[in-house]
């Protein structure tokens, strides 16, 4: 009678029998163990000819850094309006601060999923190395709620309109600004290669333009006082345009992502025969035409 091999022994004979067809399966899951995994190449943005450089963009999503598609007007004025719809299609053709203020728990900069919105358009509209990038519509950078009232130091327009342009592709080549007199003044000095500044008696304005208007104590403005570094403005995206009217989108307007339409001349121009703005509500004069890459 023959002995049965000790325990070890078995278990050796067991893997190693020829008779073990789990032994190739073994062998093969060692070898799959001891291949390196390929290193992944992170993406990198392509050199920009401009003086506009970026800040470190990071907290960008790299389709629209890189970007996935060139810089368009169709891409601008859709993400305008996806901002629109987000906000419930609001749309005021009353006169500036003709409008009561709504309560603050009815603002729609306050109300939840919205103030979150606007601390995107600071957070990806600037750059991270601002204390504006981490202002929500309702938060200071350190995370205060700041008082309703005090909700015109907080003003978000700039930053709606960096975000679209951001989104869109324009990397470097915009410059980015928590107030629209930076790209104001760089369009006039010709200090960006997106951006065009037009008096209003001269250039009709596009869909994907912007149209701009002083405010405040900067209501008078005109196109020959440019550049003028420091002054309250306000710049509104054309996502349409009739014969008749511009359809124009803007942030911060009644504390929302706005819509209105302004009325233009014969010519498709902002101005009349006269030189001054068709439109009685706002003083429009500037147009900053934008060069997207189609």
């Amino acid at each position: 009678m023959k002995k049965r091999p000790p325990q070890k022994a078995k278990v050796f004979w067991f893997f190693f029998s020829k008779k073990n067809y789990l032994l190739p399966c073994v062998l093969a899951t060692l070898a799959s163990c001891a291949t390196p995994k390929k290193s992944v190449v992170p993406r990198t943005q392509p050199p920009l000819s401009s003086k506009w450089q970026p800040s470190p963009d990071q907290h960008v999503p790299p389709f629209a850094t890189v970007p996935f598609e060139p810089f368009s007007r169709a891409d601008a004025v859709a993400i305008a309006q996806r901002e629109w719809r987000l906000f419930g299609q609001p749309i005021d053709d009353d006169p500036p601060g003709s409008r009561p203020k709504e309560p603050p728990e009815q603002m729609p900069e306050r109300m939840p999923g919205l103030w979150q919105r606007v601390g995107e358009y600071w957070w990806e509209g600037m750059g991270p190395d601002i204390r504006e990038s981490a202002w929500t519509g309702m938060h200071d950078e350190n995370g205060t709620l700041f008082d309703a009232s005090r909700d015109g130091d907080f003003a978000w327009s700039a930053a709606f309109i960096s975000y679209v342009m951001r989104i869109a592709g324009a990397g470097g080549r915009f410059p980015y600004a928590a107030s629209h007199f930076t790209y104001i003044d760089a369009a006039v000095l010709g200090q960006s290669p997106v951006l065009r500044a037009y008096a209003i008696d001269a250039y009709a304005p596009r869909v994907g333009d912007l149209i701009c208007t002083g405010r405040d104590g900067a209501a008078n403005i005109r196109f020959t006082d440019l550049p003028a570094a420091q002054f309250p403005s306000h710049c509104d995206i054309v996502v349409a345009a009739t014969p008749a009217a511009l359809t124009v989108i803007g942030g911060n307007v009644d504390d929302a992502v706005t819509e209105k339409h302004v009325p233009v001349g014969a010519n498709g121009m902002l101005a009349g025969l006269d030189g001054k703005a068709i439109d009685t509500r706002y003083d429009w004069f500037v147009v900053l035409m934008v060069v997207y890459d189609r």
